[in-house]
């Protein structure tokens, strides 16, 4: 049954398929297969009533000859494309067996056989457009236009598709937003439901970023555009299910590695049905043929080839509009084995939106002038500290008369280019600030930095200052310039609100109490372990130490899932079983480590997902045993001798069907558990 779905796939890979926006979504009534079994249900519906009233055999055999070619002729050409490259396809076989079982005047029968057959490829196909249209229906949201404006202030309407990077992109209330970018004037209240999930509109100002196909409130927004509109969110989204729909699940690729096998063994024992009667008793040569294709089709592995994508498919949609990328359906099957989930703390478990609540500096510092040196040495960064530094540098003012050296020189200037920048993961940040060579840095990464000053006063000032900030349950970084520590920055984040709810539906689910690896100091990880329910903490770890803490975990037998959000956090995500990325939060890197994307950092969707794949894996092993149970129970009867071929047919074929229906049903809106 797998070529039916074969085209399908193939529409939603091709590179020039995607619609454009406002293109409507085809309904399934535009699936070539869907009109191919409406087609051969209609003939088989009408040869049979003419045949039953005595109509004329002529027009009774042009409508046989329909129903066989509408139904037959896709799956059987496949056939043939299958058996050049010499692999035996399981769809020929049945398109075989239907016009054996015609030839010997069996018409009723194979017609049944072409027309269910036909049905539950429909089905398949149906399944796969569900799934891709679901998701790619969120391109629809896009405007097909939106007002930039230029240079001289003129405002003029442009294709969304025709948006660069830098472009101001004019948005009205009730508008959509043309494309991805951040908020530069203005200030409104954003509908971005239909990418996030969020329930209720998002209030947007300078520096906020906004979504494509977002709807914007009651108030007139500019935007910056920051991407193309084929790397805006939506259209991620878009590729990244396509991307899962084109991949294969473990037990799917052992499926199709079975089929071949399989069929080839059909195919011999059919033979051989045909052969030993002849040889061994007096049947006549169509009572052997009618036996023989009877065997074919009830041994035939439709069933079992369909047990598997429906179901995964179908989980892989409903995720996706729940706000979570599933990068491939492999990985929907490896959450359903997780046993031990790992979280970061910083914009992970909290908001990853710390506010500084105290600055410490060195004699002949002000506390402004180390926040904004320490703002222009994180400009570039991605980090959620970084940009607590940057949000109070804003706030602050500069000291008229205080400090001096590159203090005083980066003072007024928190936007500044640093002259060279490089991160730091698990350690901080360095960069050439107003000519000096500025550091923020960890506590530890400090320690490392100074050991020479360890011994002097003056020297290590400020590690009784970060006791301090740590105790409280405050996370610190130390400011060096050219080497000397100039400042000590106290801040702290808060816990999101469905962390403990998530934290407590996990442990149900896997057993094991999730764990906590961060870098930041113990006091601090602590405090956010206890307000979400986590016993098992790790804390003051270098990305190096997150991935050694997953490996061990994964020597002692345990299947390990890490969700994170920043640079240091990529290593432990590629190296665990799986790795879930915060996706509003999460860095570059880390999101294209991840298997998945939670796009709207709603952690409440980590037990919701690993739910739907544990319900999508059952539903998998309950296909593939009923399926095979109804090949045991048929080709038995069939030896012995008791089986008709039109009931081979209704529970062979109706077994493919009801397997390819309950399949579609997580793809319900429903199928979904809420926290």
């Amino acid at each position: 049954m797998t070529a039916a779905v074969r085209p399908v796939v193939r529409r939603a890979e091709g590179p020039g398929r995607a619609p454009r926006p406002g293109r409507p979504a085809s309904g399934l009534a535009g699936l070539r297969e869907v009109r191919w079994a409406a087609g051969s249900l209609a003939c088989f519906a009408l040869a049979a009533l003419l045949g039953a009233a005595g109509g004329p055999p002529p027009l009774q055999w042009v409508l046989w000859a329909a129903c066989y070619a509408s139904g037959g002729w896709e799956p059987g050409a496949a056939g043939l494309r299958a058996l050049r490259a010499r692999v035996l396809d399981v769809d020929l076989l049945m398109v075989v067996a239907a016009v054996a079982a015609a030839a010997i005047g069996q018409r009723f029968d194979g017609g049944l056989l072409i027309v269910i057959f036909a049905t539950s490829g429909a089905l398949e196909a149906v399944a796969t457009h569900r799934t891709e249209q679901s998701v790619r229906a969120l391109l629809d949201l896009a405007p097909e236009t939106a007002t930039v404006l230029d240079d001289a202030g003129h405002e003029r309407e442009v294709a969304t598709g025709d948006l660069k990077p830098g472009d101001t992109v004019v948005v009205r209330p009730g508008e959509r937003v043309g494309a991805d970018g951040t908020v530069r004037a203005g200030a409104s209240e954003v509908d971005q439901a239909s990418i996030t999930g969020e329930s209720t509109p998002a209030v947007k100002g300078p520096g906020d970023e906004v979504y494509s196909g977002s709807v914007n409130g009651s108030g007139l927004l500019r935007v910056e555009v920051a991407r193309p509109a084929s790397e805006s969110v939506v259209a991620r989204i878009v590729a990244l299910v396509e991307a899962a729909s084109a991949t294969k699940a473990r037990t799917q690729l052992f499926i199709e590695r079975l089929e071949q096998r399989y069929s080839v063994t059909v195919v011999a024992a059919t033979v051989a049905f045909v052969v030993v009667p002849l040889l061994v008793t007096d049947w006549s040569f169509r009572r052997v043929l009618l036996e023989a294709m009877t065997f074919m089709i009830v041994a035939s592995p439709c069933a079992v080839v369909l047990a598997t994508m429906p179901p995964l498919l179908s989980a892989v949609a409903l995720a996706g509009r729940h706000g979570v990328l599933v990068k491939s359906t492999v990985v929907l099957e490896q959450l359903a084995g997780i046993t031990t989930v790992a979280f970061d703390k910083t914009g992970t478990l909290t908001a990853g939106r710390p506010e500084v609540t105290s600055v410490v500096a060195a004699a002949g510092w002000g506390r402004d002038e180390v926040v904004r040196l320490a703002a222009a040495a994180e400009a570039p960064s991605e980090h959620a500290l970084g940009r607590a530094i940057a949000a109070a540098a804003r706030r602050s003012k500069p000291e008229p008369g205080s400090g001096s050296g590159a203090g005083a020189a980066a003072a007024g200037a928190v936007e500044a280019q640093a002259g060279t920048f490089r991160a730091l993961p698990g350690r901080g940040v360095e960069a050439v600030v107003a000519g000096a060579y500025v550091e923020v840095l960890s506590p530890r990464a400090a320690s490392e930095a100074t050991a020479g000053e360890a011994a002097s006063d003056a020297g290590a000032w400020w590690r009784p200052v970060v006791g301090d900030a740590e105790a409280e349950g405050g996370t610190a970084v130390v400011v060096l310039a050219d080497g000397t520590p100039v400042g000590v920055i106290a801040m702290r984040d808060r816990v999101r609100l469905d962390a403990p709810d998530a934290v407590a539906r996990l442990a149900e689910l896997t057993g094991r109490r999730p764990v906590l690896l961060t870098g930041d100091n113990l006091a601090a990880a602590r405090q956010v372990a206890e307000q979400v329910g986590i016993t098992d903490v790790a804390a003051g770890l270098l990305p190096e130490d997150k991935v050694a803490a997953v490996v061990a975990r994964q020597a002692a037998g345990e299947v390990v899932m890490v969700v994170g959000d920043g640079v240091n956090d990529a290593p432990a995500l590629a190296a665990a079983n799986l790795g879930m990325a915060m996706g509003k939060s999460g860095s570059d890197v880390t999101l294209q480590v991840a298997d998945g994307v939670i796009m709207r950092d709603a952690l409440s969707t980590l037990p919701a997902l690993m739910t739907v794949a544990r319900r999508a894996r059952r539903m998998v092993h309950q296909h593939l045993a009923l399926a095979s149970a109804v090949i045991v129970v048929l080709v038995g009867l069939d030896v012995a001798g008791h089986l008709p071929l039109p009931l081979g047919v209704a529970g062979h074929e109706g077994s493919t069907v009801v397997i390819g229906l309950n399949g579609l049903r997580l793809l319900r809106r429903r199928a979904w558990p809420e926290p």
